[in-house]
């Protein structure tokens, strides 16, 4: 019989990270209680925010950011909302205790779903070519693996990586924002557009989501070692 491990969140959790899931939850408190009060299921939320997503994948894709500057807001906006639904889906499930299997499920591959079209986008935009489309989405994929992967192990892996989905939707926001102001602001100012950052930001960002891999794969194999010792005695 495998030995399981469920280690508790404080092992793995610094103080920083702790404090910003507080900061998390006060935020949405008056969302989620609205939310539960009107009878809104976990489902929709992942179904409304896999939907921000196409948005943010169709705007993107037809150039979305270098729209009039009164325009280029609706990538971010999309943006935000996928993220915010992504958030609140959980946390509605949790607090009417309707978590179950077959949502966790839904909501898992609607992410990864997500993540797919939002990159086809930027690839169809031409922000990146494909190959950097390519392998930004096997990143992503890798660190919802390894995730998936070692809770089959029974392992508990919340709040490992530092890229975790949200981290990487919010820092994926700043990186639009700022794409666009820079953008609209050299080409106010110099009477042309600069497009250096957003490929400056890509590179940033691969190794974000590498970093998140090494920190799963270290975690994952130190607790199965520990697991594997277990066993033994």
């Amino acid at each position: 019989m495998k030995s399981a491990i469920h280690l508790n969140e404080e092992e793995f959790l610094n103080d920083k990270r702790k404090n910003q899931k507080r900061l998390l939850l006060r935020f949405i408190d008056f969302p989620v209680k609205y939310l539960v009060k009107h009878g809104i299921s976990p489902n929709t939320l992942s179904y409304l925010g896999f939907l921000c997503s196409l948005g943010v994948a169709f705007f993107i894709a037809i150039g979305g950011l270098h729209f009039s500057i009164w325009l280029a807001w609706i990538v971010p906006f999309f943006l935000f909302w996928a993220g915010t639904f992504d958030v609140l889906d959980g946390e509605v499930a949790r607090r009417t205790q309707q978590k179950t299997r077959a949502g966790a499920f839904l909501d898992s591959n609607l992410d990864r779903l997500s993540d797919a079209v939002i990159i086809i986008g930027l690839i169809i935009g031409d922000y990146i070519n494909y190959y950097i489309g390519y392998l930004l989405l096997f990143l992503m994929i890798m660190i919802s693996y390894i995730r998936a992967k070692a809770e089959n192990e029974n392992i508990e892996m919340r709040g490992v990586g530092f890229m975790e989905r949200a981290e990487r939707l919010i820092i994926l926001w700043f990186a639009f924002i700022i794409e666009f102001w820079v953008y609209f602001l050299s080409d106010l100012f110099l009477g042309f557009p600069i497009n250096i950052f957003f490929p400056s930001f890509i590179i940033f960002y691969i190794f974000l989501l590498l970093i998140t891999i090494f920190q799963r794969i270290s975690f994952s194999v130190k607790s199965l070692k520990k697991i594997d010792k277990q066993e033994i005695t």
